[in-house]
């Protein structure tokens, strides 16, 4: 094995493997080397959504094709006490679990050149001229290693809120047929659960909220309980439970700068409106790696001002709008006016799936469309 590659990426999960992918398409010349502690193909627990936008993000690095045999899901189905709308979505969504997802866009990525190595990083060890991950040794590195981040540890980087899910596979009932289904909650918000139709037979169902110090996190009968009252029947059936913490994204992101960058869930960047994350995972892999190949390539120390600079442009705004709409969810009202606007209005429809899914913005329609019924 090499004594010290280009760069080193902790985990091999979509945001590992887009890492990949955005330095080695901008140098394919790189070494680059993927750690994580799992065999691959591995279950990973996830809503298993995939929006058009992640697609177009890969096609720019010349991944194409890879949800080709999948069934696109069109319909979006929101509900709230006796409150519903049911829509076409501006362009179709994917669900596609993440044992299948991931193994495909980890090969994308080893075929571009990328190396995978079987290793749990412990430790972290920034140095002047590279940056050690036990005894690798990388000029630059990306934590992409989600919510328990060990690289994040290392930085001494801090934590934001936090939520917890819960997600099984269920038969997919005839009413919820090619559509991704979401019920929000009449009590504590954010909370919803979801029925999202894989079309195989099967639909990743779930429920989940934000914690709180001020209230004891559920157990995992608790959630499922939850569910069960949201989406009645949903857990008939179902199978490969697995609870998973989502690490929320709040008003400001601003990555450090240096040898380290962090991305995805490590990053602390998940949807706090809709828990959606493979997007922003996809999207900051790929900016860390054209950061750490564009520092390489400059003999630059400083990826992570690179990487800074072009995330602000993509999410900044975007990130602060997420984060007010998340607030303003927290009332059961607003979230009554926001269903109830959609119903009435695509525009208004299409601007909160682009919040919920990408990287959309609070529009001026979709404000007129939310107040004008107050």
């Amino acid at each position: 094995m090499k004594l010290v590659w280009d760069l080193v990426v902790v985990g091999a999960g979509p945001a590992g493997a887009a890492t990949a992918l955005g330095a080695l398409a901008a140098d394919p010349n790189l070494s680059v080397l993927l750690l994580d502690r799992h065999d691959f193909p591995r279950d990973k627990a996830c809503g298993d959504g995939i929006a058009p936008h992640v697609l177009d993000l890969l096609a720019e690095v010349g991944v194409t094709g890879l949800l080709d045999d999948r069934t696109p899901v069109r319909h979006l189905s929101l509900h709230r006490g006796g409150l519903a709308v049911d829509r076409e979505m501006a362009r179709p969504a994917w669900v596609v679990p993440r044992k299948v997802f991931d193994q495909r866009l980890l090969e994308a990525a080893q075929a571009a050149g990328a190396h995978l190595v079987r290793h749990r990083a412990r430790e972290l060890d920034v140095l002047r001229a590279s940056v050690r991950v036990d005894d690798l040794v990388g000029q630059f590195v990306v934590g992409a290693d989600g919510a328990n981040s060990v690289v994040r540890r290392s930085l001494g980087a801090a934590g934001g809120p936090v939520a917890l899910a819960i997600r099984g596979y269920a038969p997919t009932p005839p009413g919820r047929a090619a559509r991704q289904v979401i019920v929000f909650g009449l009590g504590r918000q954010p909370s919803y659960a979801w029925s999202f139709d894989r079309g195989d037979g099967l639909s990743n169902v779930g429920y989940g909220e934000q914690l709180s110090a001020a209230r004891a996190h559920p157990t995992r009968a608790e959630l499922l309980t939850r569910l069960d009252e949201l989406l009645p029947g949903a857990t008939d059936g179902g199978s490969n439970w697995r609870a998973h913490h989502l690490p929320l994204s709040t008003w400001s992101w601003r990555p450090a700068s240096g040898r380290v960058m962090l991305v995805g869930d490590a990053a602390g960047l998940i949807n706090p409106m809709t828990g959606e994350g493979i997007y922003y995972a996809v999207a900051t892999g790929l900016l860390a790696g054209r950061a750490a190949a564009a520092a390489i390539g400059a003999g630059d120390a400083s990826a992570g001002s690179t990487y800074r600079r072009e995330a602000g442009r993509l999410l900044g705004r975007h990130l602060r709008h997420t984060a007010l709409t998340a607030q303003l969810c927290r009332s059961g009202r607003i979230l009554d006016l926001g269903i109830q606007a959609s119903a009435e209005d695509q525009h208004v429809f299409d601007d909160l799936v682009e919040i919920g899914l990408a990287n959309g913005h609070i529009t001026p329609g979709l404000v007129r469309g939310l107040f004008r019924r107050k």
